[in-house]
């Protein structure tokens, strides 16, 4: 659930997990003081999110990985911010800020499918603040524009390396979950916008 973000006033970490935790229908993040609303997200946005995750827990499945995908409704801790992925992956055992069992803070992978509310943000400063996480080793933007998946992969001496996968037969290679995904698998029954206009 991404798409809009709806600023409000600012608060301290304490205030905005106190409101998080007790709201009931819309989930919010929580950046530098300022708390964002999220809405609900299109028929592509969540056919991706669906496709992708079940992959991964089908691969991680039969594979008996040790590793778990987790969709939308984890939030994550970032330092001192909050953030709710479009798709998470942590390994080995879970580990939460407090025992409330609902703040991941060691994923190994985020991926994020980008939209035209977020894609600066998760391009961005997004990414500034979840390069602050020690466990993450890859970074994964989705277009649901066309068939667009960039990665972004830590290496040992902390640099980030960018690969980019533009076709269908491509193999989005995570490496660091021993994981491979077709794009075509990714994007199933995804219309992108060129081809609803043809039909």
């Amino acid at each position: 659930m991404t798409v809009k973000r709806q600023k409000k006033n600012k608060m301290t970490p304490g205030e905005y997990l106190a409101l998080e935790r007790s709201s009931l229908d819309i989930k919010h993040e929580f950046f530098d003081g300022d708390v964002f609303a999220m809405v609900g997200a299109g028929i592509n946005h969540n056919r991706i999110n669906i496709n992708l995750a079940g992959e991964l827990r089908n691969r991680f499945k039969a594979d008996n990985s040790p590793c778990e995908v987790l969709s939308n409704a984890m939030r994550v801790k970032i330092e001192n911010n909050y953030t709710y992925p479009d798709i998470v992956i942590f390994c080995g055992d879970a580990q939460f800020e407090d025992n409330k069992f609902d703040t991941l803070t060691n994923p190994v992978i985020i991926i994020e499918i980008l939209s035209d509310s977020t894609e600066a943000f998760d391009r961005g400063d997004k990414f500034t603040y979840y390069r602050a996480i020690p466990a993450l080793k890859e970074y994964i933007l989705v277009s649901q524009k066309k068939y667009h998946v960039e990665q972004y992969i830590r290496s040992d001496n902390g640099k980030w390396e960018y690969r980019s996968y533009e076709s269908p037969d491509q193999m989005l290679n995570m490496e660091s979950v021993n994981c491979d995904v077709l794009l075509s698998e990714i994007y199933l029954n995804v219309k992108f916008e060129t081809q609803s206009r043809e039909d």
